[in-house]
């Protein structure tokens, strides 16, 4: 029982805690209401009892053309100057209105000027920047054409040398293949038998016959000697083709640098061209700006052209 009551305690404050929060939004809700719709401006009497009437209410007269100022109502008379006042403040104003027009018109001038000139150094700048980029691709190529030049002598020299090790390894060949061939052949092995004709024992074969005399040794040797001299001439002409070959590529190489010192030459040449001319299109920039600000302050008001609104006003 004491439990269920315990319960029941805390059920009643629980409903209590939610009427008492729906009523302060009931209340919160009137409230607001109100606050945005039933304003007191808005009420059909409150011009009776508005503190801010006077305020709002327009004064007596105002101005010299006010439709309110009659004859009878004596707001007016003849000769009064009532708007001195205000037409030597709009005088005033207007001047301080030209004045500002002026030292707007200098600023979007200098503006205008400063803009030029960063844009002509801009423009400047980005030529001097396409040049590098020109010259750096100049520079590229000719690497380029240098390096695969050089891989192009590079490989027709190794060709030239696989091919002196293929003619001498052939050469090597044919030499062994020749020193066997004549070490194994009859006339070295000096066979008996190699010289005895088909016609009988009694006749011999001259060409395989080891009794040679000596004219046909000296012949023999005469060839050899002939044999060494060929292959002499053919090594030395060789060298003097190697030799021209270095030569060519020599000449080539120092080509190539004489070509390239006088591409540099005229790019710097052409430089200073460049460099020549934006000096004096600066300077040609720079006298117009001078000109342009002595123009700009050649129009200041002086004191004949306040003094003919002093006499207006009087």
């Amino acid at each position: 029982l004491a439990n269920e009551m315990k319960q029941n305690d805390k059920i009643m404050c629980m409903l209590e805690k939610q009427r008492k929060n729906y009523i302060r939004n009931i209340n919160k809700a009137i409230s607001e209401f109100q606050k945005n719709f039933q304003k007191p401006e808005t009420r059909r009497e409150f011009d009776l009892s508005d503190p801010q009437a006077l305020k709002k209410d327009r004064p007596a007269r105002l101005s010299d053309n006010d439709p309110r100022c009659t004859i009878s109502g004596l707001q007016k008379f003849m000769g009064e100057d009532l708007n001195y006042d205000q037409r030597m403040k709009f005088q005033k104003e207007q001047l301080r209105e030209w004045s500002l027009q002026q030292q707007r018109d200098l600023k979007n001038v200098l503006a205008d000027q400063k803009f030029a000139d960063d844009l002509h150094d801009k423009n400047r700048i980005e030529l001097d920047q396409k040049m590098m980029e020109q010259e750096r691709k100049e520079e590229e190529n000719r690497r380029a054409v240098c390096a695969a030049t050089k891989n192009f002598n590079r490989a027709q020299a190794a060709e030239l040398e696989d091919r002196k090790k293929l003619e001498k390894y052939q050469k090597i060949k044919d030499d062994m293949d020749e020193i066997s061939s004549l070490l194994q052949g009859d006339l070295l092995s000096e066979n008996p038998e190699q010289a005895v004709s088909s016609f009988g024992r009694h006749r011999v074969i001259t060409d395989r016959w080891k009794g040679m005399n000596q004219d046909q040794l000296m012949a023999i040797r005469y060839s050899q000697q002939q044999q060494v001299q060929e292959n002499l001439r053919r090594k030395e002409e060789e060298r003097r083709r190697d030799a021209e070959w270095d030569r060519q590529m020599i000449q080539a190489a120092r080509a190539q640098l004489i070509l390239e010192q006088h591409q540099q030459r005229q790019n710097r040449e052409h430089r200073q061209a460049l460099d020549n001319i934006n000096a004096d299109l600066s300077q040609e920039q720079k006298s117009k700006n001078i000109y342009l600000k002595e123009e700009a302050y050649s129009n200041v008001p002086t004191d004949e052209y306040f003094a003919q609104f002093n006499t207006t006003s009087r």
